[in-house]
């Protein structure tokens, strides 16, 4: 089982985990939904398409764009399709 952690919580979890450069995307339905939090960050890969980003809020804490997804990814990237990654502190094990 493949966890992401931050601030010590466990904010998703899974055994169907895809890798994409060095980055574990998680099935969203495994990412709860009470630490989300909108943000309006977007940023484009040449060959994944455009990304969203979402705010982490746990315990009062926030962790600014600290997860990403693809809402529409290019057809090279299909398997990434309603996946999310982490960053900016967010333990990954």
């Amino acid at each position: 089982m493949t966890t992401a952690t931050w601030n010590g919580v466990v904010i998703a979890e899974s055994d169907d985990i895809v890798t994409v450069e060095g980055n574990a995307y998680f099935p969203r339905d495994s990412v709860r939904d009470d630490v989300l939090r909108p943000s309006e960050k977007h940023t484009v890969c040449s060959w994944k398409g455009t990304a969203s980003y979402v705010t982490l809020e746990v315990d009062g804490q926030q962790n600014p764009d600290a997860a990403w997804y693809y809402p529409e990814p290019e057809d090279a990237a299909r398997e990434i399709t309603d996946r999310v990654a982490f960053w900016r502190g967010v333990e990954v094990r």
